[in-house]
């Protein structure tokens, strides 16, 4: 069973890996991709994952009244009524009598009295066992004590490591005289305490720098070997972790008051958080540089990235898969733009297509118009069905803001919206000139796809939709909308937003 976070980390790593199953689970360690793919889909239908199973009890209360009846007319024996009935475990069975007949079970535990043993007898009898000529029982017997808490001493006092190296040491090698094999026991501890120092190394290498477990620590920087000493001070000396990682203690003092200097970027830190929330994590470093140099300050670029990588401020990305709707409804007009999205003014090529928003509340589409000139769009509707009325009342919104002398040309794909009779007749009235991708060729018209992408990548994906009304989720969308339009900068504009290169220019008010 995996935690609602654990879950929801596994499908946000899915996504932001390229919907790399293999590279996923390898990251985690789980889970297996059958369950990935699942967890996925439930996270595309609803935009979340649930946060609990309602798991089903596996039993029926008769079954349950059944087993007790059972119990307390035979014997009162769990094991003779889990034979008889075939179910349930007895630790369940134990569960249901204190719960149906308190005080009615019978009790099988004898208790004696616990005899502590000194911590030097512990040791001495470790020493004895590791150094035997005769049989683990004899040192047993000699002590006082079971050979199975004379294991568990020496498991507590040397650890696990070194029962393996017991097992490769030679017995019958060691000394007859107790200074000499003191001295081996102490040897042998030695190579056990560094061995223990190695793998807690690698632990905090992974936990701490995020390093993989086959990293060799000698080939980190002298920055992650003093962050992995001072995580490690505590437990082992300085000089043990200095000599293991190989690193002069000048450099380690050194890297020390390194970190301890004053952040020398903790205002600019400061502005980069601020214009990354304030634009609701939808900005790369390259637009927030734009943004800090429009605002007068001198900065570099790799500053700007290298703050935005260690503060974790991460713009969410989600590849598009296309999909092209043919609907021969009436002749396909030609491709007059022909994917040159560029236009010298505004108003002269517009481009226009239909997109899905699927919330667990239902579904919502967009349908847009945008101006090659500078991305702006022109008129949008937005509505429950991507129906006729949808597209045309768009086209009438749009076809308001135009002077007496504008006629662009206006690019759609082969979609049945833009060929039913009600758009070719508003297009023809208003002396529109229609233009059409090639069938099934959804790059003819990759502008509109490209500002369906930012759209849901900044606003859409990557949050969770659970009790969101339709008419809320429209807002949002229509807030956003008007946001693009005034204030979402574009770094092929300058760094400013479409209105504001426009007015710049003299074309807006």
């Amino acid at each position: 069973m995996y935690s609602h976070e654990d879950r929801m980390k596994a499908v946000q790593l899915y996504i932001k890996y390229d919907f790399s199953l293999a590279d996923t689970v390898r990251e985690l360690g789980y889970p297996n991709k059958r369950m990935l793919r699942r967890w996925y889909q439930e996270y595309q239908e609803t935009g979340g994952l649930h946060e609990k199973y309602n798991k089903q009890p596996k039993y029926t209360p008769e079954q349950e009244e059944a087993a007790v009846n059972y119990y307390l007319e035979h014997g009162r024996s769990l094991s003779r009524t889990v034979r008889a009935l075939g179910y349930p475990t007895r630790q369940s069975l134990r569960e249901w009598v204190d719960k149906q007949a308190p005080g009615m079970r019978k009790s099988s535990n004898k208790r004696g009295a616990v005899v502590k043993y000194p911590q030097e007898q512990k040791k001495d009898a470790v020493i004895e066992l590791c150094a035997r000529k005769g049989s683990a029982a004899a040192v047993a017997d000699a002590h006082g004590v079971s050979r199975y808490s004379l294991y568990k001493w020496k498991k507590e006092l040397l650890g696990k490591e070194d029962s393996e190296v017991m097992k490769e040491f030679d017995i019958s090698a060691l000394p007859d005289d107790k200074d000499a094999l003191e001295a081996e026991v102490a040897k042998l501890k030695e190579q056990i305490y560094r061995q223990q120092m190695e793998l807690d190394i690698l632990k905090k290498a992974a936990e701490i720098l995020k390093k993989g477990q086959g990293i060799d620590p000698k080939d980190l920087t002298n920055r992650e070997k003093s962050n992995l000493i001072d995580a490690l001070r505590t437990t082992y000396s300085l000089n043990s972790l200095l000599s293991m990682l190989e690193i002069p203690k000048s450099s380690y003092f050194y890297q020390r008051e390194a970190q301890a200097r004053t952040d020398k970027y903790a205002e600019l830190r400061d502005t980069v958080k601020s214009v990354f929330h304030e634009n609701r994590g939808r900005y790369g470093y390259r637009r927030i540089h734009a943004i800090i140099t429009k605002n007068g300050q001198r900065v570099s670029e790799k500053v700007v990235r290298r703050i935005m990588r260690e503060e974790k401020l991460i713009v969410p990305h989600k590849k598009r898969r296309y999909m092209s709707y043919l609907g021969e409804i009436s002749p396909a007009v030609e491709n007059i733009v022909a994917r040159d999205f560029h236009a010298e003014k505004p108003n002269t090529k517009w481009l226009t297509d239909l997109t899905e928003f699927h919330i667990p509340a239902g579904k919502i589409y967009l349908s847009p118009v945008l101006d090659c000139f500078d991305g702006m769009p022109v008129s949008w509707t937005i509505g429950t069905s991507p129906d006729a009325e949808l597209v045309n009342t768009m086209l009438d919104g749009a076809i308001d803001t135009l002077q007496e002398n504008e006629k662009p040309i206006v690019h759609s794909d082969r979609g049945c919206h833009y060929r039913w009779p009600g758009w070719i007749e508003r297009m023809d009235k208003a002396g529109l000139t229609r233009s059409m991708s090639k069938k099934g060729c959804s790059p003819d018209n990759s502008a509109c796809e490209g500002f369906f992408g930012s759209i849901k990548n900044e606003m859409f994906y990557f949050k969770s939709w659970q009790n969101v009304s339709i008419e809320q989720f429209i807002d949002e969308l229509d807030g956003y909308l008007l946001w693009y339009c005034e204030k979402r900068i574009k770094m092929s504009l300058g760094a400013m937003s479409p209105l504001e290169y426009r007015r710049s220019i003299g074309l807006a008010a």
